[in-house]
C-alpha cells in the first residue's frame, strides 16, 4: 500500500532512473531532495518542484519513487534501538 501524499508535503525522489547523478551507481545516494509536492496526479503520481540542479528532469514521478522527507522533529520521536530494548524489558 502506497503512502498518502498531499500538496505541500516535503519529499525525497529516488535516483533509480537518474543518469546525471555524479559518481558510480553503487556509491550514489538512493534518494535526493528535499522537494515540495506541487500537485497530485491521480493516486499514482506526484508533480514536484525540483531544484535548479535537477531542472532538466521531468517534474512528475510515480509514488513508488517518492518518499516522505522526515524532519528532525519526526526523527527525534522515534525510539532508538537501545531505548526500545530497555522499554521491552520493563
Amino acid at each position: 500500500m502506497e503512502p498518502e501524499f498531499k500538496e505541500g508535503d516535503k519529499v525525497l525522489v529516488s535516483t533509480l532512473n537518474f543518469n546525471n547523478v555524479k559518481g558510480p551507481k553503487k556509491m550514489r545516494e538512493l534518494f535526493v531532495g528535499t522537494f515540495t509536492i506541487i500537485k497530485l496526479i491521480g493516486k499514482n503520481a506526484v508533480e514536484v518542484k525540483l531544484t535548479e540542479e535537477f531542472s532538466r528532469k521531468h517534474l512528475v514521478f510515480p509514488v513508488s519513487l517518492v518518499n516522505f522527507h522526515l524532519t528532525s522533529e519526526i526523527q527525534s520521536k522515534r525510539l532508538n534501538p537501545i531505548n526500545w530494548v530497555l522499554k521491552m524489558k520493563l
